[in-house]
């Protein structure tokens, strides 16, 4: 048995040692598209986070027989081909919630409570020669009596309604596919969530009813000094009319996912003016050590299932 994984700098320092009972083990950091076929065409299973594998390359990999995606989301393997071939293809899912939605109140509370510019005032100089042993000149809300509005509840969605309610918000919801439902919370439609909720963060997948989801229309229905945060996918933003609006409107925004990841040099996200409205993460939310630790072990697991029947 041959087991490539793909791209092992992904996950990290996760030991990757425990598949080796399994057969034999090549780990690559990375790889590239053209690097691919040459790498997979003699295996028998294949681990990869975000490399592609299309029908193609399924089809000249004549021993491949599982794709195990170290990941919930499997968007960059041809499902149907796979089928078509008599490949299983296994993901991990909930190996991350807890780091999610952790990591979605961290970038709540940066925001909410200015940290960026009072961690400056104080190692810059500025509060030893202020004169007083406080600074007030950014002001900021608390979470309790105020509206959260969660986009997308899922799994993730759902926690980080339970967590925010524990904060004393009210938690309404907009469910992105329509089938998601709880009768905790109030279910509204997306206007009524963008123009009432004084912090939205966004948990759904990347699909064709989520795609910009929100662009300069719905931005604009946002409360000034409202806080955007979207650790669902980065296509559900329009990157540009938030630019603009977290400059023009004063809206805060956080950020684990960009449209395109790593984020180019010209975004205009790196062009905003005001930069300490602006948080931005390079996907790390799902990163706990906690978490990789889980996706390891889903991923042995999705290795022994595959293994006792096929």
């Amino acid at each position: 048995m041959k087991i490539v994984v793909l791209d092992a700098k992904t996950l990290g320092d996760s030991d990757l040692g425990v598949l080796e009972r399994f057969g034999e083990v090549v780990i690559y950091p990375t790889t590239s598209p053209d690097q691919t076929l040459n790498r997979i065409e003699d295996a028998d299973i294949v681990v990869t986070n975000k490399v592609v594998i299309d029908k193609e390359l399924m089809q000249k990999a004549k021993n491949l027989g599982l794709i195990c995606v170290a990941a919930t989301g499997m968007n960059n393997i041809d499902l149907q081909a796979a089928k078509e071939l008599g490949i299983e293809v296994k993901n991990v899912a909930g190996y991350s919630t807890t780091s999610v939605v952790q990591h979605t109140f961290a970038m709540a509370f940066y925001l909410i409570e200015q940290l960026r510019y009072y961690d400056d005032f104080a190692k810059s100089g500025r509060w030893s020669e202020s004169g007083l042993f406080t600074c007030i000149d950014r002001p900021f809300f608390e979470i309790a009596g105020k509206r959260w509005g969660v986009i997308g509840l899922g799994t993730i969605g759902k926690e980080v309604a339970r967590v925010a309610r524990s904060f004393g918000a009210e938690v309404v919801y907009y469910s992105t596919s329509g089938l998601n439902s709880s009768c905790d919370y109030e279910r509204v439609g997306l206007e009524e969530l963008l123009r009432s909720s004084h912090i939205i963060s966004i948990h759904a997948p990347l699909n064709d009813r989520t795609r910009n989801l929100i662009g300069q229309k719905e931005l604009g229905m946002m409360k000034e000094r409202g806080v955007l945060l979207n650790l669902g996918r980065g296509g559900i933003v329009d990157e540009e009319a938030l630019a603009k609006a977290i400059d023009e409107k004063g809206i805060y925004a956080g950020l684990d996912v960009t449209e395109h990841e790593p984020l180019p040099k010209n975004s205009p996200l790196l062009q905003v003016k005001n930069k300490e409205r602006l948080l931005i993460t390079p996907h790390i939310a799902w990163t706990s050590e906690e978490a990789r630790a889980k996706l390891v072990e889903g991923i042995v697991k999705n290795i022994e299932e595959f293994l006792t029947t096929s």
